[in-house]
């Protein structure tokens, strides 16, 4: 199974998915490429930016929407 199918199987189970997430579950480290292509097939998957641990900055935060 690769990257896109591994990531697609975590977000059509209702979790969302972050680049730390991604790499700690799956050792994907292009996590915005992944999901920019599944975009491009027709998932709706939208961005949350939420902020980062050590309060400077934000990171991305996926979510898959149904319907």
């Amino acid at each position: 199974m690769n990257h896109r199918d591994k990531v697609l199987a975590h977000l059509q189970q209702g979790k969302t998915i972050t680049q730390g997430e991604a790499i700690n579950l799956f050792n994907c480290y292009r996590l915005s490429a992944v999901i920019q292509r599944l975009r491009s097939t027709g998932y709706h998957i939208i961005t949350h930016n939420e902020p980062n641990f050590n309060a400077r900055g934000t990171h991305a935060r996926y979510e898959l929407m149904e319907g």
